[in-house]
């Protein structure tokens, strides 16, 4: 019998098993077992779950093993694929969600009230100013002018009298303001005597009567200045600019007295 040479068997080389295929093979197991799960969930609640549409990605041709580091991914992919892609969750259609939002009202905290003794401080800080501030000086009253016993019964003295205070304005002839043949003109025009403007025609406006015989009312004249006599040789004028109407003694040297009406 002729010697036949056996022929040499083989078993085809064996990729070696990695570390990385151990872990395909766990999230393999791991992904079949979710779904699973899933499916038990879904028939307990009453809820359909539906496998929608492959992602796009899907339909890409695959990649052979030996492109991705050289592991067969073919068995995880195909197990993968079942359980890949957007489940639907419908629910009835009466079903309604509601969020209520709690209402917020911020309420700010009372003033803590001061300490006693800083209360006590302040009270006895105003109390010192009140008595080291002075009190408010009463409100000048001009003194009333009486009109001169001599005067008493003299309507032109007393109303001359009213105007004491009056400032001096020159060509005056008003409250706001007089000059001498301003106010003489003024008052005896309040009684119905018409005087002439100036000092110098009033000069003339009467008869002149002594100095003795002189009464309360009259006119004093004197160069360039004139006033209303009363009584007790005093009288009645608009002095000067600076100056306002006031009650004096007659100072001229020699004054003439003109009586009118």
């Amino acid at each position: 019998m002729p010697a036949r040479s056996a022929s040499s068997r083989h078993r085809a080389a064996r990729r070696p098993r990695t570390a990385l295929d151990d872990l395909v093979i766990r999230s393999t197991d791991s992904m079949n077992e979710a779904g699973r799960r899933s499916v038990a969930v879904a028939a307990a609640s009453g809820l359909a779950l539906g496998l929608a549409a492959a992602p796009t990605y899907a339909n890409h041709p695959r990649e052979s093993a030996q492109s991705i580091g050289g592991v067969d991914t073919d068995a995880a992919t195909a197990a993968a694929r079942a359980l890949i892609g957007a489940r639907v969750v419908t629910a009835p259609a009466e079903a309604t969600w509601t969020f209520d939002a709690p209402v917020v009202t911020a309420v700010a905290p009372p003033p803590a009230p001061a300490p006693a003794e800083t209360r006590a401080t302040a009270s006895s800080r105003s109390q010192e100013r009140r008595a080291t501030t002075p009190a408010a000086a009463p409100a000048a009253v001009a003194p009333a002018v009486e009109v001169p016993a001599s005067a008493s019964g003299s309507a032109v003295v007393e109303i001359a009298m009213r105007y004491i205070g009056v400032p001096y304005v020159s060509g005056g002839t008003t409250p706001a303001g007089f000059d001498c043949s301003g106010f003489t003109s003024y008052v005896y025009a309040q009684v119905g005597i018409n005087l002439p403007r100036t000092s110098s025609q009033q000069r003339y406006a009467g008869t002149v009567v002594s100095r003795a015989d002189a009464q309360p009312g009259d006119l004093i004249w004197s160069p360039g200045h004139v006033a209303i006599y009363a009584g007790g040789d005093m009288q009645v004028d608009s002095p000067r600019p600076g100056k306002t109407i006031q009650l004096r003694e007659i100072w001229q040297s020699s004054p003439t007295f003109i009586r009118l009406g």
